[in-house]
C-alpha cells in the first residue's frame, strides 16, 4: 500500500460499513445529534490454552487520542461514498448526509471519559465511556475497538512476560512476526506493558526508547564462509562495538566453540578497558545452558555479564526456565539467584501475535440514551446471562482492603455516593444469591478509575509519558493478590455491581421480557 492508501483507509473510513449505514438511518430520523453513552469493556480474560490471564493492562487511549484528531470526511473520503450504489444501483448515501459528515460531524465533539493506560482492568468494567451525539458514537465504534483491543491484549501479554522473568530485562523482538503495520502499535502496548526496550528502530525513536540488538547468526556464517571462523566474527564486531559487545553463541556449539571464543573476545575487551556486555543464547535447553554458560564466565571472571535468552519464549517457559535453574544450578557451583538476576529475555513472536489467544473480545455497547436531558437506560438481553448488559449512564470504584490489595471493582451508577455507604453492598453481575458486605473498617480505601479525557469536545487529559504508564502498571500489579497474578489456574478478581444498579438491571429484564410478549 502506499503512503496515502494507508491513510485513506486509516482514517475516518476506518469503520464498518454497517456503522454508516446506521448513522444515515439515525440522520434520516433526526437521531443523529441525540445525545447517546456507549461503553466499552472487555468480556474475558486472555485465555492462552494451557494457561490465562487473571487481569488486563489498559493501552491504546494516547493512540485513540491521535486517531480521533484524523478521523475527518474530507473530498476524497465523501466521493468514495458517494460513488457507493444498493443492490439497485441507487446512491447507497444520499447527498444530504454526505454533507453533514462533511460540514456536520466532529468525532471530537464527545465527552470521553476513560482508565488511564498502564491501569489493570478487569471483564466486565467499562474502560472507555463515550457521550456523544449518537451518530458520532456510532462512526466512531469500529476505530476505537480496533486501537483498544490490540493494544490493551500485547499490553496484557507484556505484561504477564515481565512478571514471570522476576522483572528482569525484557526486550520485544516481535517486528519480523507481527501482523504488518501493526508492529508499530503493539511495540508501544508491549512497552506500556513490561517490555523494556525493542528492537524496532523506528518504533523506539517514535516512543522516545533506544532501539536494542545484538547479531544474527548469518554475521558469523558470512565469516566461517571467508574461512576466517566464529573467533573471527566475534573479534570484528568487538572492535567495531567495543562498549556494546553482546556475541550470540550457539551458530557452531554454545559450550564448545561459541562461549570460549565470547570469553577470548571478553578478555582483549577488558584488556583495552572496555565491559563486555553479555552472551545470547537462541536454541537448545536454554536453561541448562545457561547455567553451564554462567559457570564458564564466572571462572573466566565474567560473573556479571549479562545471559539473554530468545527462540518462541513466553511466561510459561521463562518460568520453567527460571524454575529449572532454580533446581539444578547448584549442582554446577553456580548460585542460582545470582544467575537469574544477570538474565535477559528477548521475546518475539509470542508476544506481538499474543500467540494461543490472538483478539481481546472487547465490544461497544450502547447503554444510554438522553431524553429531555435525563439518561435513559438501553438494555441488551442475552440468552447467556454474563452477556446482558449492565445498562445506564455508570461509574466504576476500586475498593482496597485493610491490606491496601485491590478486592473488587464495582460499577455504580453516576450519581451514586459510593464512598460513604455503610456497609458497602458488592452484587454479582449476573448470580442474585452471590453479595457480599464491606463494612467502614473493612475497607482501606475507594478509588474512582475513570477519568475525563474529553469534555464537551475539549482534550482535557495529558497523556502521560510511557515511563509514567509503566509506574502505573507496576503500582496496579503490587495492589493484586497473588492469586489473580498467577501464571496457572488464576483467581477470578471480583467484579460486582451496586445493588442500586443490580435492582436497575432487573427491572429492566423484567420490562424487557413482559413488552415482548403479544
Amino acid at each position: 500500500m502506499k503512503p496515502e492508501e494507508i491513510r485513506f483507509a486509516s482514517g475516518a473510513l476506518m469503520t464498518d460499513q454497517y456503522q454508516l449505514t446506521m448513522a444515515q438511518l439515525y440522520f434520516r430520523l433526526g437521531l443523529h445529534e441525540t445525545k447517546a453513552q456507549f461503553d466499552h469493556f472487555y468480556r474475558s480474560n486472555p485465555n492462552y490454552g494451557v494457561h490465562k490471564a487473571g487481569y488486563c493492562i489498559n493501552a491504546g487511549l494516547g493512540s485513540i487520542l491521535d486517531w480521533l484528531d484524523e478521523v475527518v470526511f474530507g473530498e476524497e473520503e465523501i466521493q468514495y461514498l458517494r460513488s457507493q450504489k444498493s443492490s439497485t444501483g441507487r446512491q447507497l448515501f444520499g447527498d444530504d448526509f454526505l454533507n453533514w459528515l462533511s460540514n456536520g460531524f466532529d468525532a471530537k465533539a464527545i465527552n470521553l471519559f476513560a482508565m488511564p493506560e498502564g491501569r489493570v482492568v478487569h471483564p466486565n468494567v467499562p474502560i472507555h465511556v463515550v457521550e456523544g451525539p449518537l451518530g458520532v458514537g456510532q462512526i466512531i465504534e469500529t476505530g476505537l475497538l480496533n486501537i483498544a483491543n490490540y493494544q490493551t491484549l500485547i499490553a496484557t501479554k507484556a505484561a504477564r512476560i515481565k512478571q514471570s522473568s522476576r522483572g528482569q530485562v525484557l526486550l520485544e523482538f516481535g517486528l519480523r512476526r507481527a501482523q504488518g503495520l501493526g508492529a508499530i502499535m503493539g511495540t508501544r502496548a508491549a512497552l506500556i506493558g513490561g517490555a523494556d526496550f525493542s528492537s524496532n528502530v523506528g518504533a523506539s525513536h517514535i516512543f522516545g526508547f533506544p532501539p536494542k540488538g545484538t547479531h544474527a547468526h548469518s554475521m558469523v556464517q558470512v565469516f566461517m564462509g571467508l574461512g576466517e571462523g566464529e573467533l573471527a566474527a566475534f573479534q570484528a564486531y568487538a572492535d567495531i562495538y567495543p562498549d556494546d559487545c553482546l556475541l550470540l553463541v550457539d551458530t557452531i556449539d554454545t559450550l564448545q566453540s561459541g562461549v570460549p571464543n565470547a570469553i577470548r573476545v571478553f578478555e582483549k575487551l577488558r584488556q583495552k578497558g572496555h565491559k563486555p556486555v553479555g552472551i545470547r543464547l537462541d536454541s537448545g535447553d536454554l536453561a541448562h545452558l545457561s547455567i553451564l554458560a554462567a559457570k564458564m564466565l564466572n571462572e573466566a571472571g565474567f560473573p556479571d555479564v549479562s545471559i539473554v535468552l530468545s527462540n518462541d519464549l513466553d511466561e510459561l517457559v521463562i518460568w520453567q526456565i527460571i524454575t529449572q535453574i532454580q533446581e539444578e544450578a547448584g549442582r554446577y557451583g553456580v548460585e542460582p539467584d545470582h544467575l537469574i538476576k544477570r538474565m535477559v529475555y528477548g521475546v518475539g513472536t509470542h508476544l506481538i501475535t499474543s500467540t494461543g489467544n490472538p483478539a481481546l473480545d472487547g465490544v461497544y455497547k450502547l447503554v444510554a440514551i438522553n431524553q429531555h436531558g435525563e439518561w435513559v437506560p438501553t438494555l441488551k438481553i442475552s440468552e447467556n446471562v454474563d452477556k446482558t448488559l449492565n445498562p445506564g449512564n455508570k461509574r466504576v470504584w476500586r475498593v482496597y482492603d485493610r491490606r491496601g490489595k485491590a478486592t473488587a471493582d464495582l460499577v455504580a451508577l453516576q450519581g451514586e455516593d459510593v464512598l460513604n455507604q455503610s456497609p458497602l453492598e458488592l452484587c454479582h453481575p449476573s448470580m442474585a444469591t452471590k453479595r457480599r458486605q464491606l463494612a467502614q473498617d473493612e475497607i482501606d480505601h475507594i478509588e474512582k478509575l475513570l477519568t475525563p479525557i474529553i469534555l464537551d469536545g475539549r482534550r482535557v487529559y495529558e497523556i502521560p509519558t510511557i515511563e509514567e504508564m509503566q509506574t502505573l502498571r507496576q503500582a496496579d500489579i503490587a495492589h493484586l493478590d497473588p492469586g489473580v497474578l498467577r501464571i496457572m489456574n488464576p483467581h477470578i478478581y471480583h467484579v460486582s455491581l451496586s445493588l442500586k444498579l443490580w435492582d436497575l438491571k432487573q427491572s429492566l429484564i423484567k420490562k424487557a421480557r413482559h413488552d415482548s410478549v403479544p
